[in-house]
């Protein structure tokens, strides 16, 4: 099964996780996670994040972080942000490796999904709300493991800047309001299937003496 979001610099091998493929304002770089540098609990927490559904489906890693926390309770976007684990190195740099027999360099892999839709490689950053949200094309390619086809399946969701406080918190509270309607959603359901029993409550009946 091929994964996305996962790499290794190309000149010392080490695994890391691609937090942004581009970094909005500086396409040449990336955002990644140097997943040595974790302690055990911590590479365990990210690892299960990126291996989630959730984290398959996000266009950017970054967006499936800001809601998973650390076994400590930290968000981890957040965490990994303020204690230096989260660190910009040039997109040539680094090596995706969707499985074990493929590798792409980023620096390539982002100007081929670039080429395929017609904009340039900054045009793939995640936008804020007042700019405009990048819709990546479904690539028709086929192989055994096409890096392309792999992050080019899923269409982009807006976000505020790289490592803005504010644009986090606004963030969370979107997402925040989000689980609150699913969860609703969730519930109906589920009272469609097996609707909740009420408790009764019997009257004690009180004769006059």
């Amino acid at each position: 099964m091929a994964l996305k979001h996962v790499g290794r610099i190309a000149s010392n091998r080490r695994k890391v996780i691609v937090a942004y493929r581009v970094i909005p304002g500086d396409p040449d770089n990336c955002l990644v996670v140097q997943t040595e540098n974790l302690s055990a609990d911590e590479h365990d927490s990210l690892i299960k994040a990126v291996e989630s559904a959730a984290g398959q489906q996000a266009y950017e890693f970054a967006e499936a972080m800001s809601r998973n926390v650390l076994p400590d309770g930290r968000n981890m976007l957040a965490g990994f942000s303020r204690t230096g684990k989260l660190n910009k190195v040039p997109t040539s740099s680094v090596e995706m490796t969707p499985n074990n027999n493929t590798s792409i360099l980023l620096s390539e892999l982002n100007k081929t999904i670039a080429e395929q839709q017609g904009v340039t490689v900054a045009d793939l950053a995640l936008k804020g709300p007042d700019g405009k949200t990048v819709q990546p094309e479904t690539t028709t390619t086929e192989s055994a493991v096409d890096p392309v086809a792999t992050y080019t399946a899923e269409t982009a969701t807006t976000t505020d800047g790289v490592l803005d406080d504010a644009a986090l918190a606004a963030q969370y509270r979107s997402q925040a309001d989000a689980l609150f309607k699913e969860a609703k959603a969730l519930r109906e359901q589920a009272e469609e299937l097996a609707p909740t029993k009420k408790r009764t409550t019997k009257k004690k009946e009180t004769s006059d003496a």
